[in-house]
């Protein structure tokens, strides 16, 4: 069955669901042109897909192929079946990867993905190929709020932008405005004009800069200024800056860089004006997890698997953090040998699976995303769950120094 989507936008479980299912599809090979990839847009009616799909598998019986020739109509009845489970498409529509992929020797084995999109799909599309088509899905995950970034003072500024969790740096130079001069009498106060008509014209392309790299950016909700000195509020406030984005400055900032360094400082110093974007939400979770980690005593946090599996199924957990870079499966296994029942956590489905106890071949009762059964297992005790990206600094510490697995706890058992 599909998934049920509230609205037009997906949940953060879905989010990590559907990134998690394009990562496995484009690693996908067909022998041939035997997977199908179809595209309904929320505006088509599912009977006029139906159609379709109909037509082409009375087309595929022209191949000549009998291999591909079944692979290809199997794959078109497929997802026919899937059609019926649909009155109408989602609010975003829905895509469907259906075919053979090659396994080992000439195996080959279908693969079925039903995917809700994030974003509206605009045009109905039925492709068959060696590989699926994912051109139209690629970016949709992408934050589309973003902040532009300026820091500057006399001698240097960069631009960067913010986007979700991660900073880009669009570009850094050098003012080449003289700071320092020893001249005296009528000297000095030309080479005081000069520095003054090189500050202006340093400005100028600092402003030209972010006209370029912001003005038609989409979703920029605003731009951060920062610098060590008086010259971010000169240049903030003497209308240097395109009217359209004077409009959008949020705020100026102290910091002590006009490097790309700088610009991770202007983001922390900005965290009252961004106070919910995701990056900021996520180095709170992780600067509250490492607070409570030092504790010697009373720590409220605990991390890694096996701790944090027992803490939620005796409901002591407040808030799971989960790490979205988390690639692991959760297998239920049952030994017909030894009579062993219990659960694994393994890198990825082996082709046997073998019992812990006894290592004979085991049964695979269950096969599950770790990050969705930890997901079902925190709902059933009334725990949040934050899905933390890879893509900041807390986020990456996540993952590789506490295993992508870590809780902050509701009371202590001291």
């Amino acid at each position: 069955m599909p998934e049920k989507v509230q609205g037009e936008t997906l949940t953060d479980r879905q989010k990590y669901d559907f990134k998690r299912d394009l990562e496995e599809i484009r690693t996908l090979k067909g022998r041939g042109t035997e997977l199908i990839s179809v595209y309904v847009p929320p505006s088509k009616m599912i009977s006029d897909v139906a159609a379709y799909l109909r037509d082409e598998f009375s087309q595929a019986s022209n191949i000549k192929s009998q291999g591909t020739r079944k692979n290809v109509q199997g794959a078109i009845q497929s997802i026919l079946a899937r059609l019926k489970y649909f009155k109408a498409p989602p609010p975003n529509g829905v895509v469907f990867f259906v075919g053979e992929i090659a396994t080992t020797g000439d195996q080959t084995r279908m693969v079925q993905y039903t995917l809700i999109p994030p974003d509206p799909i605009t045009t109905f599309l039925y492709r068959c190929d060696s590989d699926f088509f994912l051109e139209p899905l690629e970016g949709m995950l992408e934050d589309k709020k973003v902040y532009g970034l300026i820091v500057i003072d006399r001698s240097e500024a960069t631009l960067g932008v913010l986007r979700g969790k991660r900073i880009n740096v669009i570009r850094n130079f050098d003012s080449l405005v003289p700071s320092k001069h020893r001249m005296g009498g009528q000297s000095a106060q030309r080479f005081e004009r000069l520095i003054e008509i090189a500050a202006n014209e340093f400005y100028k392309r600092v402003a030209d800069m972010a006209t370029d790299s912001f003005l038609n950016l989409p979703g920029l909700q605003g731009i951060l200024i920062g610098g060590p000195g008086p010259t971010k509020n000169y240049f903030a406030d003497s209308s240097y800056l395109h009217h359209e984005l004077q409009k959008k400055v949020i705020d100026t900032y102290d910091i002590g860089y006009t490097d790309e360094y700088g610009l991770k400082e202007l983001v922390d110093k900005a965290k009252e004006s961004l106070y919910d974007l995701d990056l900021m939400r996520e180095k709170r979770l992780i600067l509250r997890l490492l607070e409570e980690i030092r504790k010697n005593e009373g720590s409220l946090a605990t991390y890694g698997e096996d701790e944090v599996r027992h803490m939620l199924t005796v409901g002591q957990v407040d808030t799971l953090l989960l790490s979205e870079g988390l690639r692991k499966r959760r297998l239920a296994l049952k030994c017909s040998s030894c009579g062993f029942e219990g659960s694994i956590t393994v890198p990825k489905t082996p082709e046997v699976v073998r019992c812990p106890k006894c290592d004979q071949v085991a049964e695979v009762v269950s096969d599950v995303d770790i990050v969705d059964e930890l997901f079902e297992l925190a709902a059933g005790m009334g725990s949040k769950v934050e899905l933390i990206s890879t893509e900041s600094e807390e986020g990456d510490m996540l993952l590789k120094a506490f295993g992508g697995i870590a809780a902050i706890l509701r009371f202590t058992t001291s």
